[in-house]
């Protein structure tokens, strides 16, 4: 007995569950290695964007120095940089602005730029980032005592 196409048991073109499971899984797996990345990515790129504008602060303070004869006072702060403060000895010595006012707005993560003169262990001055964590005297802050990132 011979049998026709139509009594045969026929294989429709399209997908089993189990293939498209697969599928799924295989995407989502690839989804999720790519946003891993991306963030550790985005983490280290604001790290080096808060230590890069720490130096860039730190030369406008040394520019400054050389202009006065020493960097702003603690309660003087970054601001010295854009505008001369009122208590300078010499203001015609000014020769600012010696930076942009959006320079020192904030970090990446949403925070001032903070800037003490003295600074620690004998620096004549200090500029630092909170880092990541939000948090003042952590190990992920970012300041002018790191070489580099």
């Amino acid at each position: 007995m011979k049998l026709d196409r139509q009594n045969r048991c026929p294989r429709h073109g399209g997908f089993t569950l189990l293939e498209v499971m697969v599928v799924l899984f295989i995407l989502i797996t690839m989804a999720a290695l790519a946003v891993t990345a991306v963030r550790g990515t985005q983490k280290q790129a604001q790290r080096r964007t808060a230590f890069t504008y720490v130096k860039t602060l730190e030369r406008a303070v040394d520019l400054y120095a050389l202009d006065i004869g020493q960097p702003p006072t603690s309660q003087q702060g970054l601001g010295a940089l854009i505008s001369p403060p009122d208590d300078l000895p010499n203001p015609d010595a000014w020769g600012g602005p010696y930076i942009k006012d959006t320079a020192t707005s904030k970090d990446p993560w949403g925070n001032n730029y903070q800037y003490a003169s003295p600074g620690r262990e004998g620096r004549e001055f200090e500029i630092w980032s909170f880092g990541p964590d939000r948090i003042d005297g952590t190990l992920d802050d970012i300041g002018t005592w790191l070489s580099s990132i």
